[in-house]
């Protein structure tokens, strides 16, 4: 919990603020007793005197005077109510507000930290509970910044002020009403520690639960399809069930803290009637001790009580921090340097990169090496898992070679500032992802904040033209302003493709990256989006990745990859003269291409 110390130092005027207020709210709160001590003595007082004046014309005077002494101590305590209820309300929007600040900026520190990491950490850990920790975790750590101090300062400040007054009344009959608190005291220190053990496993739990739930959701069209519905609520009842358990569990031990502290809260009120009764009998106190002892018990119950509950929401912070410090300490992979922006030319070498996926072990490439001029294509073609797509994502350096280096513009890619890199590439991944939001949103996502408010619309339409998807655009009945839904849902596969490829050339980069992007579109769409995309390439380096042939056919130069080594390269009619790998595949796609024409 000591990560939280700068956010404390951050808004220490909100927490001295409202240790300042919690302290005046108490001065406010203890100071009735005393007054109702001495109206209680006094009444007593005139009312012993009222029967020696029984047949007095003074009479009417005294209960006059007993009168106005009530209303007088009335109006005090009255007074004193209002002003700790003030302070009370200073209280709250000094240490609630600065807890809810504090929530804020862990929010933003942990969701900026995520966005450092990289891909080989979201593959080792699931969505559902990357969340759970950005929400659910700071929640309750928020509960500890918030509730959990102010009612640990507001029991400390009132106990030491009760405790000075009990004391400076009568000493002997603070001891005895203090007798219950140690019991209460190792009570809270034996139960704590199985608080927490149960707490990271409610957490534990509930993070998995939230993964489920998440996957279950996405994948709700396969779950329909397959009839897997009553099996995978099967396993929700089943992990929500486990889940109940362990919650229950916490809950009782919880539950333990209440009765016992209300157990020794009466405990301590009957020693007061017991023992103060026998100090009144001696002479030794008032009776107005004894109502002010009770209120001073009665003040305390909710300050002890709130005890077991205050180390409930500690013990589920501690267990939420550990596991958000888990991933704050988690370093960043791929890492580089801000730098001035600055313009890339696109000449593109790879010397001899090898490059093993650090989780699973495989390596995906092979002593790869190739140079692409700026303003040039190179065309990537191969089977299935021959190390495409992985070529472009080192380009896209969402990881770091294992051996061998890649150079942009005859710099090492590790000391590129990876923003200005980035924002100069337009990337088609292999794995389409459109956002909750408009189709026009979707194209202009890759431009800056400022770029993409300030777009002219003509520029959007002439993006989606060119990716061939406008006229469909056109026929939806909100036309660029329609919302896709979660992971563009409401889009067929080829219309995800073409928005994609248009919020990629609506960038204008300097270099292009289609990764296998045309696969769910047919080949009359294919045609006309490849001759689109032949004039937008041209002067900018592009990498065009496929298993089709009529894909790359036009590139500048083609790579031939199986098992992520290079076999074959060179132009579409050297390699045909070859008639090696390249030459095979092509006979092969034309005979599948007239097979479907019959078909």
């Amino acid at each position: 919990m000591l990560v939280l110390n700068k956010y404390f130092l951050r808004y220490k005027f909100h927490f001295f603020l409202g240790v300042l207020f919690i302290t005046v709210s108490n001065v406010f709160a203890i100071y009735p007793a005393a007054i109702i001590r001495q109206a209680l003595d006094e009444v007593i007082s005139g009312v012993n005197t009222l029967q020696l004046f029984e047949n007095s014309a003074l009479r009417s005077e005294l209960v006059e005077n007993i009168g106005k002494g009530l209303l007088y101590f009335s109006v005090i305590i009255i007074s004193m109510a209002l002003l700790k209820g003030l302070f009370m309300f200073f209280m709250r929007q000094t240490i609630i507000v600065m807890s809810r600040l504090i929530e804020y900026d862990m929010k933003n520190e942990i969701y900026e930290h995520y966005q450092k990491l990289t891909l080989s950490f979201y593959k080792r850990n699931n969505t559902g509970d990357l969340m759970n920790r950005i929400s659910e975790d700071v929640s309750r750590v928020r509960m500890y910044i918030g509730p959990a101090i102010m009612y640990s300062i507001n029991l400390l400040v009132l106990f030491v002020f009760v405790i000075y007054t009990m004391i400076s009344v009568n000493p002997k009959l603070t001891l005895f009403v203090l007798m219950p608190l140690p019991v209460l005291s190792i009570a809270v220190y034996l139960v704590n520690s199985t608080i927490l053990r149960k707490s990271e496993e409610v957490q534990s739990k509930l993070s998995s639960l939230s993964s489920f739930v998440q996957e279950v959701f996405s994948g709700i069209r396969i779950l329909k399809a397959y009839n897997r519905l009553s099996i995978m609520g099967f396993r929700f009842e089943t992990d929500a069930e486990d889940y109940k358990v362990k919650n229950l569990s916490l809950v009782k031990f919880n539950a333990i803290f209440f009765p016992l502290i209300m157990l020794l809260i009466g405990v301590s009120t009957l020693i007061v009637v017991w023992v103060g009764g026998m100090e009144v009998a001696r002479g030794a106190i008032s009776p107005g001790v004894i109502a002010e002892f009770i209120i001073y018990v009665n003040m305390l119950t909710w300050p002890v009580a709130s005890i077991g509950w205050v180390t409930s929401i500690i013990q589920r912070a501690a267990a939420s921090q550990i596991r958000i410090n888990q991933f704050l300490q988690t370093s960043p992979e791929i890492v580089s340097e801000t730098q001035p922006e600055y313009r890339i030319q696109g000449d593109i070498q790879f010397n001899n990169v090898e490059f093993t996926y650090p989780d699973t072990g495989i390596t995906a490439v092979k002593n790869l090496s190739f140079h692409v001029p700026a303003g040039k294509t190179l065309a990537i073609l191969g089977h299935t898992g021959a190390g495409k797509s992985t070529v472009a994502q080192l380009m896209m350096r969402f990881y770091d070679v294992s051996k061998g280096e890649i150079l942009i513009d005859g710099k090492n890619i590790q000391q590129h500032d990876l923003n200005v890199l980035r924002h100069q590439i337009g990337y088609v991944p292999q794995e389409v992802f459109l956002f909750s939001d408009t189709i026009r949103n979707n194209i202009v996502f890759g431009l800056h904040a400022h770029e993409a408010q300030g777009i002219p619309d003509e520029l959007v339409i002439q993006a989606a033209s060119d990716a061939d998807i406008h006229y469909t655009i056109m026929q939806f009945p909100d036309q660029y302003q329609t919302r896709v839904g979660e992971r563009g849902i409401t889009l067929s596969g080829g219309q995800k493709q073409r928005i994609s490829i248009a919020r990629a050339i609506i960038k204008q980069p300097q270099i292009l990256i289609f990764d296998d992007c045309l696969s769910a579109v047919d080949t009359e769409t294919e045609e006309k989006i490849l001759k689109n995309l032949l004039r937008i390439m041209q002067g900018r380096s592009t990498i065009l990745i496929s298993h089709r042939i009529s894909t790359v056919k036009t590139a500048d130069h083609i790579i031939v990859l199986e098992h992520g080594a290079l076999l074959e390269e060179g132009t579409h009619e050297s390699l045909m003269n070859r008639k090696g790998i390249y030459y095979d595949l092509y006979q092969k796609q034309i005979r599948e291409d007239k097979i479907d024409v019959i078909v």
